[in-house]
């Protein structure tokens, strides 16, 4: 198995983590999350001899896709991937971030719709999509042996809100225990904010989950 090369940079008015995936081979790239700040993104990504050839938005939520636009623009061929079911999100962010007063650059349409099982691949690396609805009917986590992409529905020591429109706290809590817990205890889990941690760790801890 390749081990990935992880890099993690906070981004956007509401400091989601963004993940850069690269197969150390190639140096192709998975971008996780660009919540914004496009230009340090791409500045990261140079810096570190990278090539982007697809974004995953774990979900359609303004604070995580705020990036897409800027990088879609700066690299040829760059694809974006979301699961379907968060599309309407991704097309309505806009008007959410409107809502909450936040500054936002319309993302385009995705050039790939995600399902549970597909593969998310750069150079040697294959991402396997876990669909992890309840915070977004359409949320995702990304797993390779070893790490797993929570985006918002797992975090150190807590889960992702419920409140929004299309959240279901009985959905997140299903797909948290019988997704993202029943993975090797060992597995960090990378989160779309906050801290990393691990599946035993949060197994053993999160008082959400007891």
């Amino acid at each position: 198995m390749t081990e990935p090369l992880l890099l993690r940079l906070p981004t956007g008015p509401l400091d989601v983590n963004c993940y850069i995936i690269a197969c150390p081979v190639t140096r192709e790239t998975i971008i996780v999350d660009p919540g914004g700040d496009g230009e340090e993104i791409k500045n990261l990504l140079d810096a570190n001899h990278l090539i982007p050839v697809v974004i995953v938005n774990s979900h359609g939520h303004f604070d995580h896709i705020g990036g897409n636009a800027c990088l879609l623009s700066s690299y040829e061929g760059l694809k974006l991937c979301i699961h379907g079911d968060d599309l309407t999100y991704l097309k309505a962010a806009g008007e959410h971030a409107e809502y909450w007063g936040m500054p936002f650059e319309d993302s385009p349409l995705p050039t790939c719709l995600l399902t549970d099982g597909d593969e998310v691949r750069a150079g040697d690396l294959k991402l396997r999509v876990i669909h992890t609805p309840g915070h977004s009917p359409g949320g995702i986590s990304l797993y390779i042996p070893g790490h797993v992409f929570t985006g918002d529905a797992l975090f150190s020591g807590s889960i992702g809100r419920t409140d929004l429109p299309g959240g279901d706290y009985r959905r997140l809590i299903s797909s948290i225990m019988d997704r993202i817990l029943t993975l090797p205890d060992s597995t960090a889990v990378h989160p779309g904010h906050g801290p990393e941690t691990t599946v035993g760790e949060e197994k053993a801890g999160n008082p959400f989950l007891q």
